[in-house]
């Protein structure tokens, strides 16, 4: 056996390993009673079970169809778990298939997917099929999903539905709460990152002005002064847009915060507990994320910033990856929680910059757009149906993103309206 072969093989181990994990992790999220897996807990998300079937159905047309060349098993269902072709808030009227059903169908897939890994070669020049592009596709979808399902967990406010985990690191205060990046270019997107997203090609060089970035997210004893000083209530720090969704909505705290006399208190799934002042707070939408930064005399940072804050590697602490992860961030559902803030430092950047990947999502002041030179593979509606000016860009992924679906240039997008997500925000200014 050649080391070519040896390489390949290494690689078809590590996928079938990931495959079998990430499956693990969403019958998890579905190990509960048909009643909470069929009802819609939010009419911002879908039923649980059609999660758990879209992802199947995702491998089928990607591995099965496309790449494997194999008959549907189900066509019936495709436009069922179509994503583009009926909103949430309708699908719990579709004839979904059930839970014993659903479970049935994505374990006939994955045995086929499984057959078309062990005949696949790694170095045919075919995008789909080079590197196992498509297996990192719907890896990193599957975990997509596991991330969603945890939110619709969160949204159905039952207790018993989520571990706890493990408790995260204690944190300690920062000697130096701001972090300065000086002027420069930057190689911004990657070129070199296998699985990554058309969204984040091509590597391009950027340059931006020097400017001062939080070295830890916002955290909630932060935020509560901005919500106790009247900030909900005060539109000179809120967006006309922004200002609207408040007197519209009646927000005045993050999701799932309730406030008990002189205490504020937050339910994280099922679980009321005090808020936590030290670890980053989530569960805010951009608006709520900007009008903080206006209060604050600060800023959101665009992602050009935050990605450069980073220092230009696949994650902020070195491009080996997550091998000693428990050290450096806080991923993967090890805990489902934020950690407190300086948890981490041996996660920083090479600027100094911490918690930059896990904990919370972050959000930028960028729209989500194409990068020059962007072109979309393998499918139109991953990226490109987004771009514009409606959805705004995340960076950094959250403690319920998995490791191999995220990194330094991977790039979220969402409606500045939202607050289900598991996402926070660090402040930014430019130089004096």
């Amino acid at each position: 056996m050649t080391e070519l072969d040896i390489g390949m093989t290494g690689l078809k181990d590590r996928i079938a390993a990931e495959l079998a994990a990430v499956r693990e992790r969403s019958l998890a999220y579905t190990d509960a009673d048909d009643d909470v897996l069929t009802r819609q807990h939010s009419s911002l998300m879908s039923p649980l079970v059609w999660d758990l079937a879209h992802v199947g159905n995702y491998e089928e047309l990607w591995v099965l169809r496309e790449v494997g060349g194999i008959e549907p098993l189900r066509p019936e269902i495709d436009h069922l778990y179509d994503a583009f072709k009926y909103p949430r808030a309708n699908r719990p009227s579709l004839p979904l298939l059930t839970p014993a059903e659903a479970r049935k169908y994505i374990s006939g897939v994955r045995g086929r997917v499984l057959d078309v890994l062990d005949r696949l070669d790694p170095a045919d020049p075919d995008p789909l099929r080079a590197g196992g592009f498509v297996f990192g596709l719907v890896l990193q979808h599957e975990h997509q999903h596991d991330e969603t399902m945890l939110a619709t967990l969160q949204l159905s406010r039952r207790p018993g539905l989520v571990r706890d985990g493990e408790l995260p690191p204690g944190g300690a205060p920062a000697a130096d709460p701001e972090v300065h990046i000086p002027a420069g270019i930057f190689s911004m997107g990657t070129d070199t990152v296998a699985w990554a997203y058309d969204n984040e090609r091509p590597a391009h060089r950027r340059h931006l002005p020097g400017f001062w970035i939080d070295r830890h997210p916002v955290t909630c004893g932060a935020y509560l002064r901005f919500v106790e000083d009247g900030g909900y209530r005060d539109p000179r720090w809120w967006l006309p847009q922004g200002w609207e969704w408040v007197e519209r909505t009646g927000v005045d705290a993050p999701l799932f915060w309730t406030r008990d006399g002189d205490t504020w208190w937050r339910l994280r799934f099922g679980r009321e507990e005090p808020v936590p002042p030290d670890e980053p707070v989530q569960h805010v939408s951009w608006y709520e994320a900007d009008a903080y930064a206006r209060w604050a005399g600060r800023r959101l940072p665009t992602e050009a910033e935050w990605e450069k804050a980073c220092g230009g590697r696949e994650y902020p602490w070195g491009d080996a990856g997550p091998a000693d992860l428990a050290y450096r961030a806080n991923l993967g559902h090890r805990a489902a929680r934020p950690a407190p803030v300086g948890a981490y430092p041996k996660g920083a950047s090479p600027y100094g910059v911490e918690q930059l990947v896990g904990d919370v999502w972050e959000w930028t002041d960028s729209w989500f757009q194409p990068y020059p030179g962007f072109r979309s593979f393998p499918y139109k509606e991953y990226s490109e149906v987004f771009f514009g000016e409606t959805y705004r860009v995340l960076r950094g992924g959250s403690w319920a993103t998995h490791p191999s679906a995220v990194r330094t240039t991977f790039r979220n997008w969402d409606l500045p309206i939202r607050r289900q997500i598991f996402a926070g925000f660090r402040c930014a200014r430019s130089e004096d």
